[in-house]
This record gives structure tokens, C-alpha cells and sequence, in this order.
């Protein structure tokens, strides 16, 4: 990965993308500091035009977007340019959608807020230690497995949760109840 820079300039293009448009100049602005020349979009028709552009090498996208949502972008980003190595931030993270987005061809995901230093780590990871296996000795409990499942049904609606609860085949108040809750809790199992 170390020529990975654009040869026509100094400094490797990064393209961020984030519908909260505070949130995306901060984090474009923390990696000009940084040396990286950023361009930055606020949804997926932007993002794309940007890409044809400015051919970057990295991108940072977020998952949740008005429109099509992150993952669809990163579908789009890869076939603009294969190569292109891929972050998606989130502020709303389960490992269905990380394994999702690791699937799809990004390089790694994290959740909001992310340290600029870490966010430029992710790129040099392997996509395959985003999530670890869990071990067949010790099954996941299935409340925290539906936790997961709701978040990525509700990521599928664009946080949409009477389209979610359609989709589920629950009522809505019952989708809120649950997510209400939060996720699951199982500290105790961890340390056994």
C-alpha cells in the first residue's frame, strides 16, 4: 500500500462522505492537517461525481445518508475504481452491518465519533480482523443476536422503524420496546 498515492500529485487524495456536513469539513480539515488532500460530499450522487474527479485513493463514508445509504455507495465506489480502500463510519454500529460492509469490500468499519489517527490506522488493517469469529464452544446468547438482527433491518429501512417493524413482521411499538432497551448486556458470560 505504500504507492498508493496518485502520481500527478504530492499528497493522497481522501474523499469523505457524510450527510452532517459540520461533522465532514472537521474531518476533512483534521486530514489536511494531516497531509492528505481531502475532498468531501455530502450524499451519493456527490460522492460519485467527486470520485470520476478526483480519483481518490481512500474514502470515508458513512453509513446513514438520505438517500442511498453508505453501502450502496461503497457498491458504486468499487466499481468506479477497484483499488479504492474503503472506511465506513457509522453512529450506529452492529456487526451485521460491519460484516456487511466487509463483505461489499470495505477495508474496515467504525463507529462515530472516530479519532482521525485511527480512522487513517483502518486503512492499513486487514479487513479480515474487523470481527472475530465467535467460538462454537460459546454460542452468542439470542437476544443479542436479534439485537443485531433488528439493527441491520433497520439500517436496510434507512432507520425508517415503521418500515422495519413491516419487514420484521411486528408491530411497531413492540420494534420500539426493544430498541428502546438497547443492546443486550452479557458481561458476565465474557468473563467465564
Amino acid at each position: 500500500m505504500a504507492d498508493t498515492a496518485p502520481a500527478a500529485t504530492e499528497r493522497e487524495t481522501v474523499l469523505v462522505v457524510d450527510d452532517d456536513k459540520a461533522f465532514c469539513n472537521a474531518l476533512a480539515s483534521a486530514l489536511r492537517r494531516r497531509g492528505y488532500a481531502a475532498v468531501v460530499a455530502h450524499n451519493y450522487e456527490e460522492a460519485l461525481s467527486e470520485a470520476e474527479a478526483w480519483g481518490p485513493r481512500k474514502a470515508v463514508i458513512d453509513l446513514r445518508m438520505p438517500g442511498k445509504s453508505g453501502l450502496e455507495l461503497l457498491v458504486a465506489l468499487k466499481r468506479v475504481d477497484p483499488k479504492i480502500a474503503i472506511v465506513v463510519l457509522t453512529g450506529y454500529g452492529s456487526i451485521a452491518t460491519a460484516i456487511e460492509a466487509v463483505k461489499l469490500g470495505a477495508v474496515y468499519y467504525l463507529t462515530k465519533p472516530a479519532d482521525p489517527d485511527e480512522l487513517l490506522a483502518s486503512f492499513q488493517r486487514q479487513a479480515s480482523t474487523l470481527v472475530e469469529a465467535p467460538q462454537a464452544s460459546n454460542p452468542r446468547p439470542l437476544d443479542e443476536l436479534e439485537w443485531e438482527h433488528l439493527q441491520q433491518v433497520l439500517t436496510d429501512c434507512q432507520g425508517n422503524i415503521s418500515e422495519a417493524a413491516r419487514r420484521l413482521g411486528m408491530h411497531r411499538r413492540s420494534l420500539q420496546r426493544k430498541l428502546a432497551r438497547g443492546r443486550p448486556s452479557h458481561e458476565s458470560q465474557a468473563e467465564r
